[in-house]
C-alpha cells in the first residue's frame, strides 16, 4: 500500500517561524489526532522539519510528506508543473502575516537603493514567496521586463542564520525578507536595522504568504485524515484569535525556541495578523508571476489553485 493510500496516517513539513503557529497549536495539543478519533479514525503524524520551497516541493513529489507548508510562490510552482498529473493544490492558508524586507544599511530606504556591494537573504532565491514579492516589487518599480532586477543581490539563508546575520550588522548580509518572529527581533535587537519593504503594501493588504498544499490523490484516497486536519487546523486558528498567550506557549513547545514571549505576543496579535484558512490577496501575486513567465498555465482565479473545501471559501 503506498503512502498515499494509507488512511491514518499524516506526514507534514515544518519550517521555521511563527507563521506557522497554526501547525504549532496543532501539533502541540494533539488537534489532528483528536479530531481522527471523532471521525473514528486513529492518526499517526509526522513532523517533517525542512527549510526552503524547492526542498519541501522535492518532499511532496517523491512522496516523502504529505502537506506541504511553504509559501504562496513554492505552491504556484508546483501547482503549475504537476497540472494534469499529481494534481498539487493548495489546502488552506495558515493565515496572514505581512513579511518585512529589513536592512541595517542605512543608505537603504528603498528597494531601489541597493547596490552591487548589497546582499539580500531570501529563505530560497528566486522561488520563495519573498524573493517573488521582491520580483513584483522590482517590476512596479523598473517594469516587468525587469522583474529580476535585484535577483543577482539575492542568496538562499534559512531565516535563523539570515536573522543572526542582520542582528550583528554581517558585512556579507545586508538585508533579509523575512517572516515573524526574525523580522521582529531583527528591529528590536539591531538599532541600525529598519523596514525597507512590506510584503503588505506589495500584495495590496493582509495576505497569505504561507499556505499548505497536498496532491489530489492524498486528499482523495484518505478522506477522514484529510478532515480531521482540516478540523484540527479550524480549531488552532480558534485558538490563536482568542487565545493568543496560548498560541504563544505553544509554539514555544513545539519549536524549543528560547524567543521572548512578550515579543511572540506583540506579534501574534498586531492587527495586521489575521488567522483564518481562506487565502488572501494570492491572486495579485499568481497572475504576476503568469505574466512574466514563472508559470505556464494561467491561474484565472484562486480557486483554480486550491482545493474547493468549505474551509477556503471566500478567499482571493
Amino acid at each position: 500500500m503506498s503512502a498515499a493510500q494509507a488512511e491514518g496516517r499524516i506526514r507534514i513539513s515544518e519550517q521555521h517561524g511563527i507563521v506557522y503557529v497554526l501547525l504549532h497549536i496543532a501539533r502541540d495539543q494533539n488537534l489532528i489526532q483528536k479530531h481522527g478519533q471523532a471521525l473514528g479514525q486513529p492518526i499517526e503524524v509526522e513532523w517533517v522539519r525542512l527549510s526552503g520551497g524547492p526542498a519541501i516541493n522535492d518532499a511532496l513529489l517523491s512522496g516523502s510528506i504529505d502537506i506541504a507548508a511553504a509559501g504562496i510562490g513554492p505552491l504556484l510552482n508546483i501547482w503549475d508543473k504537476t497540472r494534469g498529473k499529481l494534481d498539487v493544490r493548495g489546502v488552506a492558508s495558515l493565515g496572514s502575516f505581512p513579511n518585512y524586507l529589513i536592512s541595517h544599511n542605512p543608505k537603504v530606504r528603498g528597494i531601489e537603493d541597493f547596490t552591487d556591494r548589497d546582499r539580500i537573504a531570501l529563505p530560497a532565491a528566486g522561488t520563495s514567496v519573498q524573493a517573488r514579492i521582491l520580483q513584483l516589487a522590482a517590476a512596479r518599480k523598473w517594469g516587468e521586463a525587469n522583474y529580476r532586477k535585484l535577483d543577482a543581490l539575492t542568496l538562499t539563508l534559512p531565516h535563523p542564520d539570515a536573522a543572526a546575520a542582520i542582528i550583528s550588522n554581517s558585512p556579507d548580509i545586508t538585508a533579509h525578507f523575512a517572516n515573524s518572529p526574525f523580522q521582529e527581533q531583527e528591529l528590536a535587537a539591531n538599532p541600525n536595522a529598519h523596514i525597507v519593504l512590506n510584503s503588505n503594501d506589495v500584495l495590496g493588504g493582509p495576505s497569505s504568504a504561507t499556505v499548505l498544499y497536498a496532491t489530489e490523490r492524498f486528499r482523495s484516497r484518505n478522506p477522514k485524515t484529510y478532515a480531521a486536519f482540516l478540523a484540527a487546523l479550524q480549531e488552532a486558528a480558534q485558538i490563536a484569535r482568542q487565545d493568543p498567550e496560548a498560541a504563544a506557549r505553544a509554539y514555544l513547545r513545539a519549536t524549543g525556541a528560547s524567543t521572548d514571549k512578550a515579543l511572540l505576543l506583540s506579534v501574534l496579535t498586531q492587527p495586521e495578523v489575521r488567522y483564518d484558512l481562506a487565502p488572501r490577496n494570492t491572486h495579485v501575486l499568481a497572475h504576476f508571476m503568469y505574466r512574466v513567465g514563472a508559470i505556464q498555465n494561467e491561474p484565472r482565479s484562486w480557486q483554480d489553485y486550491f482545493f474547493a473545501d468549505d474551509a477556503v471559501q471566500g478567499g482571493s
